[in-house]
């Protein structure tokens, strides 16, 4: 239990820390992808549009949203999953964004993999039973509270299946 907030244990404090920097490190992305983006006509980048759409949409806006969404629906994630996500998930980014860059697709796909098992890690922890209230009773999981849930996990299994699309285009580039 923490001082301020006697309901919340240290993991939920640890978890709260992580979903936190989730949401600024993506935020964080957005601001850089949007500077690629206008130095990429500039300085005739080949690829800058591709690496400006990937920090903004899968670095940027995704990790933004994986770390606001537990919050919003008030369904923390665990400390270990939120620390996994963060140092895990911008890992797998920067090694996928760096062989893209390079030109090395087994690069790209050492990145995607990481990825890949990240957000499976994180689709299951959506399917969790819901958290009690304090008081021991289920919270109420309103139609807004399912909608808004059903709509991350829709998220998760878009980027899950983008996986594979990826590293396949990325192979085709370089063949």
């Amino acid at each position: 239990m923490t001082a301020g907030h006697p309901e919340m244990s240290a993991g939920a404090v640890r978890s709260a820390g992580a979903q936190t920097w989730l949401s600024a490190v993506g935020s964080g992305f957005i601001l850089l992808g949007g500077l690629v983006a206008a130095m990429t006509g500039p300085f005739d980048w080949r690829r800058g549009s591709w690496l400006a759409a990937y920090m903004v949409l899968v670095c940027g806006v995704a990790q933004y949203v994986m770390g606001r969404a537990p919050s919003w629906f008030d369904r923390p994630a665990g400390a270990r999953l939120g620390g996994t996500q963060l140092v895990g998930g911008n890992t797998g980014n920067l090694v996928a964004m760096a062989g893209t860059l390079a030109g090395f697709p087994n690069l790209v796909d050492v990145g995607g993999v990481v990825l890949f098992v990240i957000l499976i890690d994180m689709l299951r922890g959506t399917i969790r039973r819901p958290v009690a209230a304090v008081d021991g009773r289920p919270r109420d999981t309103g139609r807004i509270a399912r909608w808004g849930w059903a709509a991350y996990r829709a998220l998760l299994v878009l980027l899950v299946v983008s996986i594979p699309v990826g590293l396949v285009l990325a192979h085709l580039r370089v063949g």
